[in-house]
């Protein structure tokens, strides 16, 4: 009886930790075009409020200067890559007119759909093409994704929203889609939403650096503050833990007009997030746009199939992370890999695929090549008994897991790719 008693007693702990273990949610936003550096000038009550909570970075967008993944700094493109966590050579969004998305490249809402208890998603966007295009909506090719609360549509609507001078019926739109995102936080509690603010980008395209745009930063920021307060109001009376994101799509040109090239001013955006604990992926050098997707689906504690998470080019700053910044140099007839390492040394496994049937809604064929440690950082594949112009390769730790293309030319063989 004496050894039973201890083993009841450590069986209701346990069982009432889990019951008490608080509801995850997570909320991102991102308000269109503001540079980092503005940003931080300005310094913006209620998004350093949030990052008062957790953290504050610079971070980057447009893929790998040089590279296959190089992407222009242009708004749905940025929107796309924290949507599936992938750089435009995989997602295909190229523009913000005549988008032709691969969906094949899942977003966060099919794979929020995809759990064994559907997550409850939600969209307030001031933009429509953010749900009928971006996430594909109803679209076959999405499973026919379906959004459960939808606060989009407005700027469609003319007579609502007639055109005003510098374009202000969009600020409108912006203000009634957060008090829409509020209300519905507070009511509701999604288990996922999306917030996009627009009026900051139009500003900076008709001004410029200045007065004006600084003004509507600000003016962004207290419509932020409302979801913010809704946020805490959910936390304090309900027993929830929320995940709140905040990032722009692009920085912009030193003058402040335009964007989409690869300037670093252009490249450098910025994150906030109430986080408390982030790991080392949590700094400018490393943290991008990418990182995002992987982030929510680890708080949210997500399961997703292996064919869609090695896809993934980002990287999870919640959570443990053994290894990061991989490269892949040709030699010859080998491919040397070569990665960092974070804290103790463990167990890695090296994949690789010769073919892109994911691309094409086909699994690929992905064969493991080899096991070393993650403290030796490196690892050289023989490519002569799998000759190829294309290679995929994963480098896989228990925490977390690393994607890069190869992209063999014999005419380069020491040329990072």
């Amino acid at each position: 009886m004496k050894r039973i008693l201890p083993l009841l007693t450590l069986a209701f702990l346990l069982a009432s930790s889990v019951s008490q273990a608080k509801t995850r949610k997570a909320l991102f936003i991102i308000v269109d075009g503001i540079p980092a550096d503005n940003l931080e000038r300005l310094r913006p009550p209620h998004l350093f409020d949030i990052a008062h909570a957790g953290h504050y970075s610079r971070a980057y967008c447009g893929g790998d200067v040089g590279t296959y993944s190089e992407t222009p700094t242009i708004s749905a493109i940025g929107y796309t890559n924290v949507l599936t966590g992938t750089w435009m050579n995989k997602h295909n969004v190229r523009g913000n007119s005549g988008i032709k998305a691969n969906y094949n490249y899942w977003t966060l809402f099919r794979m929020a759909k995809a759990q064994s208890q559907p997550l409850r998603t939600a969209i307030f966007s001031s933009w429509t093409d953010n749900r009928t295009i971006l996430l594909g909506e109803n679209l076959e090719q999405t499973g026919h994704l379906k959004i459960d609360y939808v606060r989009d549509g407005y700027d469609e609507d003319k007579v609502r929203f007639p055109k005003r001078p510098h374009d202000l019926q969009i600020y409108d739109i912006d203000s009634l889609v957060c008090h829409e995102a509020a209300a519905c936080v507070r009511r509701d509690a999604p288990d996922l939403s999306w917030v996009y603010l627009w009026y900051t980008d139009d500003a900076y395209h008709m001004f410029g650096n200045g007065a004006y745009s600084d003004r509507y930063v600000m003016k962004e920021d207290a419509l932020i503050g409302l979801i913010w307060d809704a946020v805490r109001y959910r936390e304090k009376n309900f027993d929830e833990e929320w995940l709140v994101l905040v990032t722009t799509d692009h920085g912009r040109e030193d003058s402040g007009y335009g964007h989409g090239g690869q300037s670093e001013r252009q490249r450098t955006i910025w994150m906030v997030t109430n986080l408390k604990k982030v790991n080392r992926q949590f700094c400018p050098s490393s943290l991008s746009h990418v990182d995002i997707c992987p982030t929510i689906v680890s708080y949210l504690g997500m399961e997703l199939p292996r064919d869609v998470a090695f896809e993934i080019d980002g990287t999870s700053f919640y959570g443990p992370r053994s290894i990061y910044d991989l490269s892949v140099y040709n030699y010859e007839d080998k491919a040397q890999l070569h990665w960092k390492a974070d804290g103790k040394s463990v167990p890695v496994q090296i994949y690789m695929a010769t073919e892109n049937r994911f691309a094409e809604g086909c699994p690929d064929e992905w064969r493991l090549v080899g096991t070393t440690q993650s403290g030796m950082g490196t690892f050289t594949v023989d490519l002569s008994s799998c000759p190829s112009k294309f290679y995929k390769f994963q480098v896989v730790s228990p925490a977390n897991r690393l994607t890069r293309w190869n992209l063999k030319d014999p005419k380069r063989p020491f040329a990072p790719q």
